[in-house]
């Protein structure tokens, strides 16, 4: 049975009740994370903790609870659900109001809830036992503010889908200057000649928790020559490497773009690599 932890309480997730009145329900008016744990282990807590601290600042909510407070729910949480390797899902609403209404009520409470997953273990950087992607590639038709970690996802949850109806299990996004964004819940990582590239960030892209540690880890810990820059979709089909990154994920290797291979079609060593060094330095310490 998986406890959760809504307003202040923890109860079974099947327990758990929120208004239809709530704007998370009417509008997507929220902000979430997704905080990985291995063995009762968070990881990345403190970057998790600042964009969930941005975001809800963007859309003007304010909290009564402390990140301190957060983190001993977190800890919590995973107690109650075994301290497995687990993932935590938060989220932050604006609370209920009774009259539907655009425009932000006052005065409201915001509504918190937590409950964890399973997760898969770990991967080393062993190419048999990661999971090797397929994507296909699509016009970025998303909002305009992507950098907010919004629980309003149709447009992700849309993109997604072309991405399966494709046949794979990711797509891959670009602007209409055919620049790459990002994947439809992923970072994107390009390997060219040994140089590790990835998109900057700005309003079209989420600040992802796993790609900021993985370029402070490459370039703590690796002599590879690392990157922030435009990348076009010509540059994309044309890489020697392509990786995914996230939370749940940290590095995996897309292998196969619109039905034909990345590289060889088989991950590839700069990602081997990568992965390595991130699950070595997974526990580190980031501000």
């Amino acid at each position: 049975m998986t406890i959760a932890f809504l307003n202040n309480e923890f109860v079974p997730l099947e327990e758990a009740r929120i208004s239809p009145m709530d704007r998370g329900f009417l509008f997507g008016d929220g902000i979430y994370e997704v905080i990985p744990s291995y063995g009762g282990r968070l990881i990345g807590l403190d970057l998790h903790l600042a964009r969930l601290e941005n975001g809800l600042s963007e859309i003007g909510i304010d909290i009564p609870w402390s990140g301190a407070e957060l983190t001993n729910m977190f800890q919590e949480l995973m107690d109650k659900n075994g301290n497995g390797n687990l993932g935590i899902y938060l989220q932050i609403t604006r609370g209920v109001t009774m009259k539907r209404n655009h425009a932000f009520p006052a005065n409201t409470t915001p509504t918190l809830f937590a409950y964890t997953f399973a997760i898969p273990a770990p991967v080393t950087g062993d190419p048999e036992k990661v999971t090797h992607w397929t994507v296909t590639t699509r016009q970025d038709l998303r909002w305009q503010r992507c950098h907010i970690k919004s629980t309003s996802l149709l447009g992700n949850v849309l993109h997604m889908m072309e991405g399966v109806s494709d046949g794979g299990g990711e797509i891959l996004l670009f602007d209409a200057n055919n620049q790459l964004t990002e994947a439809a819940a992923c970072n994107v990582f390009v390997v060219h000649s040994n140089e590790v590239k990835t998109p900057p960030l700005d309003q079209h892209k989420l600040a992802g928790v796993t790609r900021d540690m993985a370029l402070h880890i490459l370039r703590t810990h690796s002599s590879l020559s690392v990157h922030e820059m435009q990348i076009t979709k010509d540059e994309v089909l044309a890489a020697d490497e392509v990786w995914l990154s996230s939370s749940t994920k940290e590095l995996e290797p897309v292998v196969s773009i619109d039905g034909k291979p990345v590289g060889d079609g088989k991950p590839g060593p700069i990602w081997a690599q990568a992965q390595s060094l991130f699950h070595l330095h997974r526990f580190d310490h980031f501000e």
